[in-house]
């Protein structure tokens, strides 16, 4: 890794294409560690990237089960995809999570998704929980043990995140684990 000097977005850019993913901290340096405050630069790259996030928790605890919060976004089909097509997630005991009404479309949704990781030779446990999509992600992360995050980043316009809030700013936010995050 080189010391550069200007701004973060830009040096993010033209190292990635050379990168798998990029591995951020939640926190710059000068943050102190402040608590429910996330570094001033993380949304800014994880908007600009093409390349998956992997915005890493302050602790290191070894993943046996990770968590794709996957609602059928594009930005969730390619996390999704990335896991099917990755050796990092083999071994791994996979949750699959749609956060909504349990509708026939959402329901085929859900299917065509577990499909896709079956064929990738992964046991999935598949779900549509109603809720608030926040909550009931923080509260599958927290009861079963989930040690890895992935999901879609920021799948809705800037306005909108600033009037209703993030999904994505919370659960990187609020989850104690490492968040993988794919636009």
């Amino acid at each position: 890794m080189n010391l550069r000097i200007g701004d973060i977005v830009e040096t993010v850019a033209e190292l990635e294409a050379g990168a798998d993913m990029v591995i951020v901290r939640k926190r710059g340096e000068a943050a102190d560690f402040a608590k429910g405050h996330l570094g001033s630069n993380l949304k800014r790259i994880v908007r600009s990237s093409k390349k998956p996030i992997f915005v890493a928790s302050r602790a290191f605890a070894p993943v046996e089960r990770f968590l794709i919060a996957y609602d059928g976004g594009v930005s969730s089909m390619k996390a999704l995809d990335h896991v099917a097509r990755s050796p990092l997630f083999q071994g791994l005991k996979c949750r699959l999570l749609t956060v909504g009404n349990e509708t026939a479309e959402n329901t085929k949704r859900l299917d065509d998704a577990r499909r896709v990781l079956e064929g990738a030779g992964y046991a999935v446990d598949a779900d549509i929980v109603p809720g608030q999509a926040d909550t009931v992600i923080a509260q599958a992360v927290e009861n079963e043990r989930i040690g890895l995050l992935v999901m879609g980043a920021y799948g809705h316009s800037r306005i909108r995140s600033l009037v209703i809030g993030s999904t994505t700013t919370e659960m990187v936010r609020s989850c104690r684990i490492p968040v993988m995050l794919f636009r």
